[in-house]
């Protein structure tokens, strides 16, 4: 009996020393904007992994298949929510599956992860493009490779350009289409960064389309500030533009349209989502 005590009274004092260090933990989280920043990071990172890596049994019978993702794409636009970050997608009118292309997104966090989630379902056969080092990120690199994501070597531009030219003729084989973020960075900035010129060769190359699509502005989110909070975004797919006719010599020209016409859009669905979160412009 006096064993049984002891026992009694060491689980009695574990479970509340848990419930104080939770409670702490919620407490902290609560009143601290950094420690909720950090927290929900760290959520949503276990939390894309966990849809990403749970389906690999079944990508392994058809590995290399874009619709590999469209379970984890699911799982993570309802943990996006659950986070408090969701979005409304305009123009899904614009998605002609039958033509292969590059589709251009701005570039603002990890969390655009999300919105490749909203899209891979739109878009329909596709591939996204991403640096070699994501591959050994040992299981999210494997069920990355598993779903067919390109994977690029950007230290070594001959090697990456090769790479991506390859890929381009799926354009045309498989009316397939290529995800890039063309800023080839995170801005989170009024303005877009300057758009870089790799997926421009490649659509030229492939004689396919370009679709851009806009995120707006993360209002809900802020780094240097170390705020996480809740907010609902807009994703624009924007009408295709053809580079059917179009060679090197009018990639300046096509490159210079297709910022202008993203900033313009940006700008509008930034000030719109504004409003949506009753959000003050000034701040």
């Amino acid at each position: 009996m006096a064993n049984l005590a002891d026992w009694l009274v060491k689980m009695t004092t574990t479970n509340s020393e848990l419930l104080g260090l939770a409670f702490m933990a919620f407490f902290i989280i609560t009143l601290s904007s950094t420690a909720r920043y950090y927290f929900k990071f760290f959520i949503f990172i276990i939390l894309s992994v966990i849809s990403a890596v749970g389906p690999v049994p079944l990508m392994l019978l058809r590995p290399r298949d874009y619709r590999n993702a469209l379970l984890p794409a699911y799982l993570c636009t309802k943990f996006g929510k659950m986070l408090g970050a969701s979005f409304e997608v305009r123009g899904r009118e614009n998605v002609n599956r039958q033509n292969g292309g590059v589709v251009l997104m701005n570039h603002q966090s990890a969390l655009d992860l999300v919105v490749l989630a909203y899209l891979w379902p739109i878009i329909g056969r596709a591939t996204v493009v991403a640096k070699r080092e994501v591959l050994y990120m040992f299981p999210f690199g494997l069920a990355s490779w598993l779903w067919g994501t390109l994977f690029i070597d950007r230290k070594n531009k001959n090697t990456a350009k090769s790479t991506i030219n390859k890929e381009s003729k799926a354009i045309n084989e498989k009316q397939a289409k290529i995800l890039f973020f063309p800023e080839g960075t995170r801005g989170n900035g009024d303005n877009l960064l300057p758009f870089k010129k790799g997926s421009f060769h490649v659509a030229i190359e492939a004689q396919g389309y370009i679709q851009p699509v806009v995120i707006s502005k993360y209002h809900f989110l802020n780094s240097k500030a170390k705020l996480f909070n809740r907010g609902k975004n807009i994703i624009k797919i924007l009408p295709e533009i053809s580079c059917a006719g179009m060679t090197k010599e009018d990639m300046p020209f096509l490159m210079d349209r297709v910022q202008k016409l993203m900033q313009t859009e940006y700008e509008a669905l930034t000030d719109e989502s504004l409003a949506i979160n009753n959000i003050s412009k000034s701040l």
